[in-house]
């Protein structure tokens, strides 16, 4: 169960880097309350939160929602499995994050009429979108652009940007997502005790 495995992680990560609760909510912007109601199973988080955890922590997306073994200070997801949030878009791991390359890329899903907006992930993300089925539109700089089965964009993520599907049809496109190398969580004591990464 996916809420379920992102319980375990987030406090697994929590653990590895040395911080409480309060500490954890100063760094990723998600409240304390929420995050011990993750922690303890009693709340299920939005895609919105995960990306929260994501960049306080300086991790990809797929250390929080895949099964994950530690291996040399980095994180390696044991299987991949289809996500989907209520009410948000629908996404399934294609390759994991890989610290060798540093991206992730999934198969995400827009229902007719589904509008998908993102807040700025760390410095220096870029995303890559290549639409494999339907058509759709990428939110790129403050201009929705048009993406058609075959079509492709590469933009930076550190802003604002979304997805959006306008036709009655279900939209299908891939999407990695390429981490710089200062937001990869390469020791095992990068961010001890370390409550000052945003």
């Amino acid at each position: 169960m996916t809420e379920e495995k992102i319980r375990i992680n987030l406090k697994a990560v929590r653990a590895r880097a040395g911080l409480s609760l309060a500490q954890a909510a100063e760094l990723t912007g998600v409240s304390k309350a929420m995050l011990g109601q993750i922690e303890r199973g009693e709340s299920s988080p939005t895609i919105a939160t995960l990306w929260k955890l994501a960049k306080g922590f300086q991790l990809p997306l797929t250390a929080f929602i895949e099964d994950l073994i530690e291996t040399t200070g980095t994180f390696a997801p044991a299987q991949t499995r289809s996500v989907r949030f209520q009410g948000s878009i629908g996404f399934h791991t294609v390759f994991p994050f890989d610290p060798v390359f540093g991206s992730e890329t999934f198969l995400m899903t827009l229902q007719p009429g589904q509008v998908h907006q993102s807040n700025p992930h760390d410095t220096g993300v870029v995303e890559d979108v290549f639409v494999t089925r339907g058509a759709m539109e990428v939110l790129i700089a403050g201009e929705w652009k048009s993406c058609r089965y075959g079509d492709a964009f590469r933009f930076p993520a550190d802003q604002p940007h979304g997805y959006r599907n306008l036709s009655a049809e279900i939209a299908h496109f891939h999407n990695t997502i390429h981490y710089p190398k200062t937001a990869l969580f390469e020791t095992t004591d990068q961010n001890d005790g370390s409550d000052e990464e945003a």
